[in-house]
């Protein structure tokens, strides 16, 4: 709908008006008639369209240049297609006749200076900014959605800080990060005085956004932070003047996704200036989208540290295979920090000309936490940090995972679901992860996290007793969890077959341990009974919460025993849940299971669930520079993944 301006004009008089293209001017016949009035005419020059309209609004006449009765509540509508090339050159006029004589007892006339103004965005999310969308005041989700997108500028052109953290550009690539914004004027070469341009935010969005212009050479800040608003020139009769808008955060739970900038034409009456044109373009801030297990791996990280020489060496043959890039953090980076996975978490975010990687830092301050900002902030490499205590495990990122793309009861998320752990809900005991992380999470709003219960183990996360493989059927995944009931009837089997004296860890450096002693240990029992027992409720939450089946979902043997400090679980032999998926090529911890006519079961147990989904299984000795400290190779290790090929904007919410 066009927009609407009413004009009140004065008989025996000129009213100079400014008009914006695409608007349409209202003025009141009837009012300012003269007495004794019976009839009016009304002409205009080219270009000025006008029709008469009743108190309800609707046409009586277009184009009209016959005598017209007058009546109560009638309306001129006028309307311009045709910018002016000078000042007030387009007339309208109105004659009033008291009769049928052939003389007007007066008139009333109204000249007009018609402009083009439009600020103009990306509306349609092609990469292209358009004329005058009709739709880029507004945000719709879906792939017949619209509204403009705003990536959040937190990777680094230069070399100081992320570049969004400044008030200026350094350099000029730095605008590809930025979301394009043209003001377009077109008319006479200055605006009539009293009248001038305006381009505001409003108070909510002066943390999210700034606004710079592109002039020429130089680049200047004209809005965001304290700035709220700016005058823009009208001159040079046709003219672009190109906005960047920069965005400064990720939505959180109290900076919402949208932003709007609002474009005003002002006429200075009394002092005061009056808005007479008034739009807006509405942007959405671009989410952090984390990656799962199923997508194309591009690079892997791992840290060297003392003592795991044997390790490195196994694990770098294993990503050679994969064909993979590989990064070694080496010690004076990580300060002996050895779990990458807990420190940081690759995501990226993306806008319709632009894709940015970005590393999600988590609070926890060991020797790692300056290796995502000093090491991986880049050109098109963002870092965020989330907050929370350092003192609690749950808001280390192993305790972070994210699912494939599934469908729920209709519900598509084609990016996954961010899941996490923590205690059990409404219940105000145990450990939980920080609320800042997780209304952080909630409030991307593209991969609505779930919560599993994780506090039942000594470090609490998701990742000890959870993964996903590809597949190529299905849903295209699988959900691995850990299993000890699968244990306990694979080693029963064993002994049934006569292999109970066969014993675990083999030259390892903790005490071997025959099955039978296993399976006659009643405490380590009761243990894996009550581990069963938890992760039975998060595997109903993440079949109800995925629309997984059994299916879905495969048993991986793994036992746990209670921790000597703490009343709480840490796995018993190698996790061999906690694995690094490369492609089709998967790192296991090597679980050091007994040898049965030299294989391990254990071992073959997994082989026989993931090769039949074309998988390559490799397991990998982590034992003593990893197991024995709580952690296996996923907590060792990071993947940063290529994004999905999904728009994010595309979703239906």
């Amino acid at each position: 709908m066009s927009k609407q301006r009413t004009v009140y004009v004065e008989c025996g008089k000129s009213t100079q008006v400014l008009y914006v293209i695409g608007t349409v001017i209202n003025v009141d016949i009837y009012k300012p008639s003269p007495p004794l009035c019976q009839t009016f005419e009304v002409t205009s020059s080219p270009g000025a369209i006008c029709s008469i309209s009743d108190q309800k609004n609707s046409n009586i006449a277009a184009q009209s240049a016959n005598r017209w009765t007058l009546s109560k509540e009638m309306l001129l509508q006028i309307r311009v297609d045709q910018v002016s090339h000078t000042p007030n050159d387009k007339k309208v006029t109105v004659m009033f006749y008291k009769d049928d004589l052939a003389k007007p007892i007066d008139q009333m006339i109204l000249e007009l200076t018609a402009i083009i103004v439009s600020l103009d965005v990306d509306a349609d999310r092609d990469g292209i900014i358009e004329k005058n969308n009709p739709n880029k005041g507004s945000w719709k989700w879906g792939s017949k959605g619209h509204g403009a997108i705003l990536l959040v500028n937190c990777d680094q052109e230069e070399t100081s800080g992320t570049d969004n953290s400044d008030d200026k550009v350094a350099v000029f690539e730095d605008l590809a990060d930025m979301s394009h914004m043209i003001l377009r004027t077109e008319g006479p070469n200055s605006l009539p005085a009293g009248y001038k341009l305006k381009l505001s935010i409003s108070p909510p969005d002066e943390e999210k956004v700034q606004i710079f212009r592109h002039d020429m050479t130089k680049m200047t800040r004209v809005l965001g932070r304290t700035e709220m608003s700016t005058d823009v020139e009208f001159t040079k009769g046709n003219n672009e003047i190109h906005f960047f808008a920069e965005g400064l955060v990720f939505p959180n739970v109290k900076i919402t996704k949208l932003v709007t900038i609002h474009l005003d034409l002002l006429q200075k009456v009394h002092y005061q200036d009056i808005p007479i044109f008034t739009e807006q373009v509405v942007f959405c801030l671009a989410p952090w989208i984390m990656t799962p297990n199923t997508l194309c791996p591009a690079e892997v990280f791992v840290c060297s540290v003392k003592h795991n020489e044997k390790f490195l060496e196994d694990f770098r043959g294993f990503v050679e295979k994969a064909q993979c890039k590989l990064t070694i953090c080496p010690e004076s980076k990580n300060l002996s920090d050895l779990w990458i996975q807990d420190e940081i978490e690759f995501g990226y975010s993306e806008a319709p000309s632009k894709y940015l990687d970005v590393v999600l830092d988590s609070p926890r301050d060991r020797g790692l936490k300056d290796f995502a900002y000093n090491c991986l902030l880049g050109s098109d490499f963002g870092h965020i940090n989330v907050a929370g205590e350092d003192g609690n495990s749950l808001n280390s990122f192993g305790n972070l995972e994210v699912s494939p793309p599934v469908t729920v009861n209709e519900k598509e998320y084609p990016l996954g679901r961010i899941i996490i752990g923590s205690n059990l809900p409404n219940s105000s005991e145990g450990r939980k992860i920080s609320k800042t992380i997780q209304d952080f999470l909630i409030a991307q709003e593209v991969q609505s996290p779930i919560v599993l219960y994780s506090d039942w183990l000594v470090v609490g996360h998701v990742d000890e007793f959870m993964s996903f493989v590809p597949a190529p059927d299905r849903k295209g995944f699988r959900l691995l969890l850990a299993s000890p009931d699968s244990c306990y009837r694979l080693f029963n089997k064993l002994k049934e077959e006569g292999y109970g004296e066969a014993q675990m860890f083999e030259n390892q450096s903790v005490k071997q341990v025959k099955i039978n002693e296993i399976l006659n240990d009643q405490m380590l029992h009761e243990m894996n009974a009550f581990v069963q027992q938890c992760i039975n409720w998060n595997r109903d939450v993440l079949k109800m919460e995925l629309g997984l089946d059994e299916g879905d979902i495969i048993d991986i043997p793994v036992l746990f025993h209670q921790s000597d400090y703490l009343e709480k679980a840490i796995a018993y032999f190698p996790d061999m849940v906690n694995i690094i998926v490369i492609g089709k090529f998967v790192g296991i911890p090597k679980p050091f299971g007994p040898l049965i006519n030299g294989k391990c079961p254990l071992e073959s147990a997994v082989r026989s669930a993931l090769e039949p989904l074309g998988l390559d299984c490799t397991f990998i000795d982590d034992f003593t520079i990893y197991h024995v400290q709580l952690g296996e190779i996923h907590c060792g290790t990071n993947v940063r993944r290529k994004p999905f090929t999904f728009k994010w904007w595309n979703m239906e919410i």
